[in-house]
């Protein structure tokens, strides 16, 4: 295991394949990560959230510090057990913290949890990704800076296209409510990691 990131020739623990090479799922989805990926993803998200933040220290900037806290605690501690425990990186016990792209670094504190989000864990996932997105945008409404808003809209539209089209179509983790793994090769996933499977058919 490299000092930043899994060995990329090392199968996850979950995984029963011998060996990475040749193998047909690794050439589709992303078992593993490097630093390339998660520089482009930090380049791709921090546009959204700085324009985010100037718009929020533009009417209020006391409301910037608890919504920066919020969006630590979120993404650092709550999104880490209701969606990313699930993942199977959160299976790898060599590691203590996370290396993926998303949430590099936040600590593995919860107990991993295979298979698909329960109904409430879906319903804290995105609360929290309507408190973080809709604090701007109600922001920008109470200011009638539509201008603002409008650049804010367009930001995120681009950022969910780039993340549908360059990420989420290649991640393993298949509770995420964003993933877009096709059947075939979620299946093929499943086969070479039978414990996950079993957990989704439960």
């Amino acid at each position: 295991m490299s000092k930043m990131f899994l060995d990329p020739e090392k199968p996850l623990n979950t995984c029963i394949a011998q060996k990475c090479d040749g193998c047909r799922v690794s050439e589709k989805l992303v078992c593993h990560f490097n630093f390339r990926q998660l520089l482009i993803f930090l380049l791709m998200a921090l546009p959204v959230f700085l324009w985010a933040g100037f718009m929020i220290y533009q009417f209020n900037s006391f409301i910037l510090i608890p919504w920066i806290l919020f969006i630590l605690s979120f993404f650092g501690f709550i999104e880490i057990r209701v969606m990313c425990s699930h993942c199977p990186h959160y299976a790898e016990t060599e590691i203590k913290s996370l290396k993926c792209w998303a949430n590099y670094g936040s600590p593995k504190i919860w107990q991993y949890r295979p298979g698909p989000m329960s109904l409430l864990e879906k319903v804290v996932f995105y609360s929290g990704f309507i408190i973080i997105a809709g604090t701007p945008i109600a922001v920008a409404i109470l200011q009638t800076c539509y201008a603002l808003l409008s650049v804010y809209i367009v930001l995120i539209a681009a950022w969910k296209w780039a993340l549908k089209t360059f990420y989420c179509n290649h991640c393993i983790n298949f509770a995420c409510p964003f993933n877009n793994i096709d059947s075939e090769m979620r299946n093929d996933f499943f086969d070479n990691n039978p414990a996950i499977g079993e957990a989704w058919k439960k």
